[in-house]
């Protein structure tokens, strides 16, 4: 009986570890040996197919000199500073508008998650069309007899980038709304009743009082959108294909039509593990703050 009971529990202490493990061998072989991997074909001559040379950073260099990759970075950071600022704007609005407790709560919050359960790349095919001065918001209005209205944004190579943090904001905001909304949930109500009675009006609790306790809502809204940004491939791919010209050119399009249609490999992974890189520099100081700050609490 003791044998038995001995063996149920090893082998209850064992399954989670047996059940977990293909997911693991997975991840390892996936994501860490395909990242080392790239890392080793940046180093490499590689163009057309691997070469398992060595020739140090000649990639990086090569990538850094090319007119392209710095037009991608530009607009890569044009696109993630004007993409955070308003999409959190906007969704921290709409979750203080959420919170006074109006009606039809649960559908209206059901609308502005909506556009989260549409992949990157219908977002990037309706807002085509909708932007598109043949089909979009410019025929419409003119049809209204509005006819010296214009707005052919993703046509105009200084202009294209916009449509793309439109896109992008439409679709992550209302994110934003949820990880906001459920901060000001987790807050207790006595501390707006008691600014109240000192005396503190509405919007001076929430500028003052509130939104400094969303710290953490704050964080996990930027890390997560800045994540979002640095790998928008497939919402750029959809909705301008990288044009006009290389007008909205990203690292994610960069190292796509690098190594794809170009031929040059090492080129291409020195591009991914740039990415790679911006994102370990975003995620890894934030899971320090989240790791200390738990281990001060115990």
């Amino acid at each position: 009986m003791r044998n038995t009971l001995s063996l149920k529990d090893r082998f209850s202490r064992w399954l989670p570890r047996l059940v977990l493990s293909p997911s693991l061998v997975a991840i390892i072989v996936g994501v860490y040996l395909f990242i080392a991997w790239t890392g080793w074909i940046s180093l490499s001559s590689s163009k057309m197919v691997p070469k398992y040379d060595f020739v140090g950073l000649e990639q990086y260099i090569r990538l850094w000199s090319t007119p392209r990759w710095e037009t991608a970075v530009a607009n890569l950071f044009v696109f993630t500073v004007l993409f955070l600022a308003i999409t959190i704007a906007i969704g921290l609005l709409i979750a203080i508008l959420l919170d006074q407790q109006i009606r039809a709560e649960g559908f209206l919050r059901a609308i502005y998650l909506y556009p989260m359960a549409l992949s990157f790349i219908v977002t990037g095919t309706a807002w085509k069309w909708i932007l598109n001065p043949d089909l979009g918001v410019e025929k419409v209005v003119n049809d209204l007899g509005w006819t010296g209205f214009v707005f052919d944004w993703i046509t105009r190579p200084e202009y294209a980038i916009y449509c793309v943090v439109i896109a992008a904001v439409w679709q992550s905001t209302g994110f934003a709304m949820a990880i906001f909304l459920a901060g000001l949930r987790g807050i207790d109500t006595s501390i707006i009743k008691a600014a109240q009675i000192e005396g503190a009006s509405l919007p001076r609790i929430y500028l003052n009082i509130i939104v400094p306790m969303l710290r953490p809502a704050f964080l996990s809204v930027i890390v997560l959108l800045s994540y979002i940004s640095i790998k928008s491939f497939d919402l750029v791919l959809a909705l301008t294909g990288g044009g006009p010209g290389n007008s909205t050119e990203m690292p994610s399009t960069f190292m796509f039509s690098a190594t794809f249609r170009r031929n040059q490999m090492g080129v291409g992974a020195a591009s991914a593990m740039m990415m790679l890189m911006t994102v370990a520099a975003i995620i890894i100081p934030y899971l320090y703050s989240e790791l200390k700050e738990a281990r001060n609490e115990h």
